[in-house]
Formats: structure tokens, sequence, C-alpha cells
């Protein structure tokens, strides 16, 4: 079997070629095992990379080595392919989607992660071609989170900080919009603060709205926050980061279901794992057990 590195160096705050090339050599020379590092250049090429190697049929452990995004992009490549299956060797600054195991630190050990166990996944599609592995979002939380990045790499800004910078401008240019919301064809139509659709558990660097979310149940976790003024959006943001939303039932509600579609009145944030997509229309799909994921042995992921 052959294992395959994709460094994305625009990962984080800093590019992490050097070190991640440095710790992989060791590992896998004293292991002798066949191996490739491979480095991105440009948007989309951990997705090409990751696609080449999966449409040759031949067995290939995918290591995406950087964030959350990189995740996505080696998602979106591998996704389809059985003899592919993809894993998180972490160097952003968020590295949610690991958070629902029971170590995360245990995917910065490349020994450990190298004995691994596998689970097929669900996967959210978006469209027809684009795949999230965790969350995605419309919304206030949307256009926070997909402006979050840029303000991460201020200096001595953490993530905290630049969450509370993107919220600062984005509460100015207004908290609610109008949505049509379709839930298995169930119909919603007002304005809503955001929309959540959830695979996975955590996101924005310490959300985690729906704390029960299991990534292999093929059902999508929905929450609609009702508009909201800016006096109490804090309030609200507050019990849904934390997954408290059953105290505000008149305001947060939740659903399971298997497809969501959502209307615009014009183009809106969408956030798909931290990618930006606009979109006048989205849809948003479970795929039952389409990705074959890796992690270190004896890690659990269940909540239930």
């Amino acid at each position: 079997m052959k294992h395959l590195f994709i460094i994305n160096p625009a990962a984080g705050k800093y590019d992490h070629t050097g070190e991640f090339t440095q710790k992989i050599r060791e590992v896998c020379d004293r292991r002798c095992i066949a191996y490739e590092i491979l480095v991105s250049r440009a948007p989309g090429d951990c997705t090409r990379i990751a696609q080449a190697a999966a449409v040759t049929g031949d067995p290939v452990r995918i290591y995406a080595c950087g964030g959350d995004g990189t995740l996505n992009e080696v998602v979106n490549g591998a996704v389809g392919y059985r003899n592919a299956a993809v894993t998180h060797f972490p160097g952003g600054s968020g590295n949610d989607f690991i958070r629902i195991f029971s170590d995360p630190t245990a995917f910065r050990d490349l020994g450990r992660l190298l004995d691994a166990d596998v689970a097929s996944f669900d996967l959210i599609r978006c469209g027809r071609e684009q795949y999230a592995i965790n969350i995605c979002s419309m919304g206030l939380d949307a256009r926070i989170g997909t402006a979050i990045g840029k303000y991460k790499r201020l200096p001595f800004v953490s993530g905290s900080g630049a969450y509370v910078l993107s919220t600062g401008v984005n509460l100015v240019k207004g908290v609610h919009r109008h949505y049509v919301v379709e839930l298995d064809g169930e119909k919603y139509d007002g304005k809503q603060t955001l929309i959540c659709i959830a695979n996975g558990r955590w996101y924005g660097g310490g959300f985690n709205p729906v704390p029960e979310a299991e990534p292999d149940d093929g059902m999508l976790e929905v929450l609609l926050v009702k508009d909201v003024s800016r006096a109490t959006v804090a309030s609200v943001i507050g019990k849904y980061k934390k997954g408290l939303y059953a105290q505000l039932p008149e305001i947060i509600r939740h659903f399971q279901c298997k497809r969501v579609v959502v209307r615009c009145d014009e183009k809106n944030e969408v956030n798909l794992d931290g990618e930006l997509l606009m979109r006048k229309e989205a849809t948003f799909e479970v795929v039952p057990n389409a990705i074959r994921f890796f992690y270190p042995k004896g890690l659990t992921y269940h909540v239930r």
C-alpha cells in the first residue's frame, strides 16, 4: 500500500512544509514503507493530487497535511474511490473535524496514525460535485466563519481574536436575511440568523452546535436560528456555540433530515468546511458511507 502525504503550505499561520517533510521521512523511512510527499501550489491542487492517486485503483492512504480546508480538498479528490482512504495530519489553526475523536492530539503522532483503524463516514454533498465531511452553514455564521481566515493571519491575533474581529465587522453588515428552507420537502419561509447543516460536531475553532451529531448515521443534523436583534445575538450564539440549542426552542429549531434546500433573495455565503461558496440556491444532501477515513488505532468517535 502506498502512503501519499499532501502538504498545503498555505495552511495555518506559517508554512509547515519543512517540519512535515522531516517528520514524515523520519517515521516512514524507519518503517521502510512506500510513501510520497507532494506539496500543493494553488487552491484545488490537493483535490487534483488526491484524485490522481485514487483513480489508479491501487490501494492508497492519503494524508491531508494542513488545516480543515486541506482535508476538505483531499476528501473531494478521494470521494467515490473505495481503494482510497483519507486522514488528517493537522497543521491548521482549527483542525476541527478530528475533534470528534476521543484524543484529537493523536493525529499529530505520525507513528500512531500509521497504525490506523478505518471507518466509512458520510459526506454532505453541496450541489452536484462538491462535498463536505464536517459542517456547512449559511447566514451570519457563514459570513463570520469564512472571513476568520484573513484575520487569523494578522500578527498577535489568536483564533478567538479572529472570531471577535470577524463578528464585529459582520454585525455591522446585518444579522439576518430572508431564506426559504426545505427540509426533506417541509418548507420554512422567513428570516433566519443562520442555518447549520452538520455531519461532524466542531467548527469555527470552538463551536460545537450539535454535540450528538454522528458522522456515520446517514442523517444530517440541522439547526435553524430565527432572526434575532443585535442586542440578543451574543447570548443566542453563546448557547448555539455550546450545543445548548434545546434551551432556546423558540429561537433555535433542531431537525434531522437527509436533504436541505436553501433559497435566497440574492447570492449568499455558503461555508463548506471553511471554504467559501456564493449561491442564490444551495442543496445539501447526505451521502452515506461516502468516504473511507482512517485514524489512530484505539480512538473512538461515537457519542452514544
